[in-house]
């Protein structure tokens, strides 16, 4: 069990910082932040409430003790994604573009999964009430 504790940590650790990094650059409205969302149609005020949303996944899923809440970051990342590949296709951007939401695709799918292998484990499970 140490190795799926181990995987998970890695992956929500690496998925953690992606977004981490995202949702800062999209709360501090860098320029190339604005200039991206501003080529794919989307006003600039919308810059700060997407990295406020990211970081707050960020803190749920690294936050232990709330399960659920960590299956709606998880839930929220996978809509940020969906939107911003769905995003650039409409806008025509190349193949080349979606490798790093494919990246983050496969971060959030691991991070996923080991943390439901993690639950599933005898010294990870919440103790039942009575």
């Amino acid at each position: 069990m140490k190795k799926t504790n181990l995987r998970y940590w890695i992956f929500t650790g690496l998925l953690a910082a992606l977004m981490t990094l995202s949702g800062i650059t999209n709360l501090l409205s860098v320029p190339e932040a604005l200039a991206g969302l501003q080529h794919l149609g989307y006003p600039a005020y919308l810059s700060p409430f997407l990295g406020v949303a990211k970081l707050l996944g960020v803190a749920a899923i690294l936050v232990p003790g709330f399960p659920r809440l960590r299956e709606w970051a998880y839930a929220g990342f996978v809509f940020d994604l969906s939107g911003a590949l769905y995003s650039g296709l409409a806008v025509g951007d190349p193949v080349s573009s979606w490798l790093p939401l494919l990246i983050g695709f496969a971060l959030i799918a691991a991070s996923c999964y080991f943390n439901r292998r993690r639950a599933e484990a005898p010294e990870f499970a919440a103790p039942h009430l009575a």
